[in-house]
């Protein structure tokens, strides 16, 4: 019953906030992180006068699991090989380097923070490892809002939609080896090229490998069920069984010392890219699975804006900062250093890195996945807290600020319709 009553809050909740920010013009999303926000700060009250929650986000911890994975599936059905090979090489030289270089100065600078505070140790390098990896991150649907709001065309928006298509496939590359150094980091492992390379390849490799052939097997599993409701039905499955599958290793690395688990996002990632690539209806078919997942994503966010706890926020002023600042100086500098390389439009030079700001979804499931995974042992507890606090705090600016900064971008690049404006 307890269980129920928090699905209902939630999505109450979740509707009542699309109503206000559609007042001010800011996306859904923000929407749902504030009314999470606000359900938590209920929580931490009821809990002091009565010692329970008015919604417990660790018993709704499946849907965020499920989440997860149809987010996954969403960003790997963007990669089809006819589209991709139409992008180039330029774009793919954009994006990983827009992409590596926030995760190299979000490392560095917080870091260097935890020097300069003198409280650099194993635990705090960690934290600035998987910072680093979730800093890639970028907000397709933000940006897309804004391109389709002013209908902004030219050279800026034609390479601007394919890099934050490709930036979170790449972010979750590198977020699977970032997490297996810095949790091997954080509970004091040795550090060898076992540890940090073979690994965290193992895991990667694994992930994909069995992504790929559940991806597979839910194409040639369409040919025996036709129905629009089978077929939905089916990818349900199989996101559903990629996410068992990943539970299923972590059980093992728990139970019998299994040197590896795997990664859902990664996993479910290559069953929506094989299924798109084999499936000549998977768009259709996919499409049908976008029409019932806005209440579980909508879950999701709450959920995770309920997580957060404003008593921590004070203790990670400062590596906040830093990351917010960081992120959007690799982001920047790394977009453009990447034009330079490939010789791109003046333009594109100048204002791509702006409008790679917002971030949301991939990130925050990020941040939920070392919430999930840290939580419970006394060696990387904190390192989940910090994670949370620090990810859902920067979302809520980035989704606040980004979309404005994209609009202003697109605007100085001569892009945008004038007469959207009026």
């Amino acid at each position: 019953m307890q269980v129920l009553l928090g699905i209902v809050l939630a999505l109450a909740a979740g509707l009542l906030s699309t109503r206000l920010v559609k007042l001010i013009h800011l996306p859904n999303v923000t929407g749902y992180l504030v009314a999470g926000l606000l359900i938590g700060v209920v929580n931490i009250i009821t809990y002091k006068r009565s010692g329970t929650y008015i919604l417990d986000v660790k018993s709704l911890s499946i849907i965020v699991d499920l989440a997860l994975g149809f987010i996954a599936f969403s960003i790997g059905g963007e990669f089809k090989l006819t589209s991709l090979k139409k992008l180039g090489k330029s774009i793919f030289t954009i994006t990983f380097l827009q992409s590596f270089l926030a995760l190299v100065l979000v490392d560095v600078f917080v870091i260097v923070a935890f020097l300069c505070m003198g409280n650099l140790n194993n635990e705090n390098a960690a934290l600035a490892i998987i910072l680093g990896a979730i800093a890639t991150a970028t907000a397709p649907a933000a940006t897309l809002m804004v391109v389709r709001q002013y209908k902004a065309k030219g050279p800026v928006t034609d390479t601007l939609l394919p890099v934050v298509a490709l930036d979170d496939a790449f972010g979750l590359m590198f977020f699977s080896i970032s997490f297996a150094i810095a949790k091997a980091l954080a509970e004091g492992a040795k550090l060898t090229v076992m540890t940090i390379l073979v690994l965290p390849l193992a895991e990667i490799i694994c992930s994909l490998l069995i992504g790929a052939i559940l991806g597979a097997l839910l194409s040639l599993a369409t040919k025996w069920f036709k129905s629009r409701a089978n077929r939905l039905c089916l990818m349900v499955l199989f996101v559903f069984a990629g996410v068992v599958t990943c539970e299923l290793f972590e059980h093992l690395q728990a139970a019998y010392n299994f040197p590896f688990g795997l990664s859902s996002l990664l996993l479910c990632m290559m069953i929506g890219a094989m299924f798109c690539n084999m499936c000549e209806q998977a768009l259709v078919i996919m499409d049908g699975c976008e029409r019932w997942t806005p209440p579980l994503f909508m879950l999701f966010f709450v959920l995770s804006g309920a997580e957060l706890d404003v008593r921590n926020l004070a203790s990670i002023g400062v590596v906040g900062v830093v990351y917010l600042v960081a992120r959007c100086a690799g982001k920047y500098f790394g977009a453009r250093l990447g034009a330079k390389v490939v010789h791109a439009d003046e333009n594109v030079t100048k204002y791509l890195g702006l409008t790679l700001f917002p971030q949301a979804g991939v990130a925050i499931g990020m941040a939920q996945m070392v919430s999930n995974k840290f939580s419970g042992n006394p060696l990387t507890d904190g390192i989940a807290v910090s994670i949370i606090t620090i990810v859902l705090s920067a979302t809520l600016i980035y989704e606040l600020l980004g979309p404005v900064i994209t609009k202003i971008a697109l605007q100085k690049a001569g892009e945008i319709d004038e007469s959207t404006l009026a």
